[in-house]
């Protein structure tokens, strides 16, 4: 058995396609790019969820020790109530920091 190319395929060819068959990747190429104009709000949107995770959880822990939450609705309400405004805040200063260093 040969290990060259068929005989109906030209030498020229089969090393073009040797060559191009080399460079092929299992890594898919990226789907979509952006370069956004002014602040790129999907780094905001990320951020604001980890910085809210990090440091708003621990607030509202802390901020729970001196509350009665007696049940598992009521502990939910309060979660909600203290944490959309550590949210909101959270947000509005990652939007600032991104509006303030952008290229």
């Amino acid at each position: 058995m040969s290990n060259g190319p068929p005989a109906s395929v030209p030498i020229a060819e089969a090393a073009a396609l040797k060559r191009a068959a080399s460079r092929l990747s299992l890594v898919p190429e990226p789907v979509e790019t952006t370069t956004p104009d002014g602040v790129d709000y999907g780094w905001v949107m990320q951020v604001t969820f980890v910085v809210t995770i990090l440091v708003g959880a621990p607030i509202v822990a802390v901020l729970s020790l001196n509350a009665d939450l007696p049940s598992w609705g009521a502990r939910a309400e309060f979660a909600i109530r203290v944490g959309a405004p550590i949210w909101f805040l959270t947000a509005l200063a990652v939007f600032a920091y991104a509006k303030r260093k952008q290229e």
